[in-house]
């Protein structure tokens, strides 16, 4: 099932204009994006029949998919934006998530730190992905594989996911490229 409508847009007003928006402002709107594809994509595997042996290891791929789509964010930013200016958003958009995951992780799970591990888990894959190409807003194979990999690895190697690398790749990874790459044009126009 694909991901549904993700508004991406802002909203047309007068304090919308796109001077009045800062880095912050729109690595906002990008971690609530990227949050609710992330969101999605974990639940898109649970419809799909591969099995989450709790919330931890739910919460996991999601952390994962936040990570992945933070590097495409980069990518697709790289073109975008000055060196400075992308390094402030790409900033903002992971400490944004790491908001949610510690507001999220804390309702489920209750008080605890889970701001720390998140944030070492999201610079650990950027340098890690930093390794794979991306050419015309695509990333190569090995950048698919490696992200199908960690989520199997999360989810374990049984019978039933066993075959989620695949589906990851194949159709998990496009449908957050696509809906990734379309925001974050969006929100820079």
């Amino acid at each position: 099932m694909p991901i549904k409508r993700i508004k991406s847009t802002w909203h047309e007003s007068q304090r919308n204009e796109a001077a009045d928006r800062s880095f912050e402002d729109v690595a906002g709107a990008m971690a609530f994006i990227a949050w609710r594809i992330a969101l999605e994509s974990a639940k898109d595997l649970h419809r799909e029949k591969y099995n989450y042996d709790s919330d931890q290891q739910r919460t996991a791929v999601i952390a994962e998919f936040l990570a992945f789509l933070v590097q495409i964010a980069d990518r697709i930013l790289y073109d975008m934006l000055d060196q400075d200016e992308r390094r402030k958003t790409i900033n903002g958009l992971g400490q944004r998530l790491a908001d949610h995951i510690q507001d999220n992780l804390t309702e489920l799970f209750g008080a605890g730190d889970y701001r720390t591990p998140f944030i070492e888990t999201l610079n650990e894959r950027l340098q890690d992905y930093a390794a794979f190409t991306f050419d015309n807003d695509q990333p190569d194979y090995h950048f698919l594989r490696y992200f199908g990999d960690r989520i199997l690895k999360i989810m374990g190697d049984n019978q039933t996911n066993r075959w989620v690398i695949d589906e990851v790749m194949e159709r998990s990874a496009p449908e957050a490229i696509k809906h990734m790459t379309r925001s974050v044009r969006n929100l820079l126009v």
